[in-house]
C-alpha cells in the first residue's frame, strides 16, 4: 500500500475544484436553507442551468463575461419561475416543485430533440467551451508540482481552475458574512423562525423570499460553472445525487454559519476519497471489484454521516439554538 499516494489523493480534494463547486452550491443552499427556511430540494437544477448558459454560448462565440450572465440570467428565470407560484405556500410545496423542477431540466437536456443546442446525452465537450477561459489564465503553460500535487497550469483540471474557483468561494463567503449580519439578513431570519410575525411589521415577506431564492440561484449557477470545466456538460452528472451531496455538505458543516459549507464540502470529499483509496489498497481486486469499493466507500460515509445526525444534527459548527426552526 502506497501510503504517499493515498495521503497526496486525499488531500488533494481539498483543492479540487469539485470540492469548490460543491461548497458554492452549498452556500447558495444555506442562503435558501440556512437564512430563509427555504427548502430548496433542487439546487442540482440551478447548477445545470448555469452549466448549460456558460457552455453554449461559449460554444457559439461568445466571450467569457457573457457567457457568465447567461449563466446568471436563466439561474434568475429559473428562480422566478420556482418561486412566484410557490413561495406563498408552505415549504413541502416549495420542496416538491424544485425537485420536480430540477429533473424536468436533466431530461430536457439530454433529450434528443435537444442534442443541436445541449449535446443530449452524451453532453457538450470541455474542447467547446472551455478555450476561452484557459485563455485567460496568466500562468505559464506546462505543469507546476506544489507540495504533494503535480497539475497541468491551465488545461483541465488545472492549477488555474483551482485558483479561480477558490477564490469565488472566498468572495461568496464574504457576501454571505456581510448578507448574513446585515438588517437584510436578519430579515430572513426572522422569517425562517416566524414569517408571521415579520409579516406583521409590514414587511414583504415574499419577496424577500424571492430575493433568497434568486441569490442562491447564482451561487449555484457558478457553482454549475466550475464543476464542468474540468469536465463535460452531461446532466446526468448534475442529477438528483448532486442536490443530496449538497444538503449533506451544508448539513455536515452546519447550516445558518459562514463557514460550514467549505468545511462540509472539504470533508466529505476528502473522507470519501481516503476510505475508497484504502480500501483499494488493503482489499485484494478478487475480494471486491472497483465499482463495489464506489459503493461500500459511500456506505461507509453514510454510517458516519447518520451518526452524526443522531449525536450533533447542528452539523460541526451549527449552533443548535439558531436552527431550532420555528419551535
Amino acid at each position: 500500500m502506497d501510503f504517499l499516494t493515498i495521503i497526496s489523493n486525499t488531500l488533494g480534494e481539498l483543492i479540487a475544484p469539485t470540492t469548490a463547486a460543491y461548497v458554492l452550491a452549498a452556500i447558495g443552499l444555506n442562503i435558501h436553507f440556512g437564512m430563509t427556511g427555504l427548502m430548496n430540494m433542487g439546487q442540482a437544477g440551478f447548477m445545470l442551468l448555469g452549466a448549460y448558459g456558460f457552455a453554449i454560448t461559449q460554444s457559439m462565440g461568445a466571450n467569457l463575461f457573457a457567457s457568465v450572465c447567461a449563466a446568471v440570467a436563466l439561474a434568475v428565470i429559473y428562480a422566478l419561475l420556482l418561486g412566484i407560484p410557490t413561495l406563498k405556500l408552505g415549504p413541502d410545496y416549495l420542496a416538491m416543485v424544485t425537485l420536480a423542477a430540477a429533473e424536468i431540466i436533466r431530461i430536457i437536456g439530454r433529450s434528443t430533440a435537444m442534442t443541436k443546442i445541449t449535446g443530449g446525452s452524451a453532453g457538450i465537450s470541455p474542447q467547446d467551451f472551455t478555450t476561452q477561459f484557459e485563455g485567460t489564465s496568466p500562468l505559464p503553460n506546462g505543469s507546476t508540482t506544489f507540495l504533494l500535487w503535480t497539475y497541468n497550469n491551465n488545461i483541465a483540471n488545472s492549477w488555474w481552475l483551482r485558483l479561480v474557483a477558490w477564490v469565488l468561494v472566498a468572495i461568496a463567503a464574504l457576501l454571505c458574512w456581510r448578507w448574513f449580519h446585515s438588517p437584510w439578513g436578519r430579515v430572513l431570519k426572522g422569517i425562517r423562525e416566524d414569517e408571521n410575525a415579520i409579516r406583521s411589521l409590514g414587511k414583504n415577506v415574499t419577496t424577500y423570499k424571492m430575493q433568497a431564492l434568486i441569490l442562491g440561484g447564482i451561487f449555484g449557477a457558478f457553482g454549475g460553472i466550475i464543476f464542468v470545466l474540468p469536465r463535460s456538460v452531461q446532466p446526468d452528472s448534475l442529477g438528483r445525487a448532486v442536490t443530496f451531496y449538497t444538503w449533506t455538505i451544508l448539513l455536515l458543516g452546519g447550516a445558518a454559519t459562514i463557514f460550514g459549507p467549505i468545511l462540509g464540502s472539504c470533508l466529505l470529499w476528502v473522507l470519501l476519497t481516503f476510505v475508497k483509496e484504502i480500501m483499494r489498497g488493503a482489499i485484494p481486486d478478487t475480494l471486491i471489484s472497483s465499482n463495489q469499493v464506489e459503493a461500500l466507500g459511500w456506505v461507509i460515509v453514510g454510517v458516519a454521516l447518520m451518526c452524526l445526525v443522531i449525536f450533533r444534527p447542528q452539523g460541526l459548527l451549527g449552533d443548535r439554538k439558531e436552527l431550532a426552526f420555528n419551535a
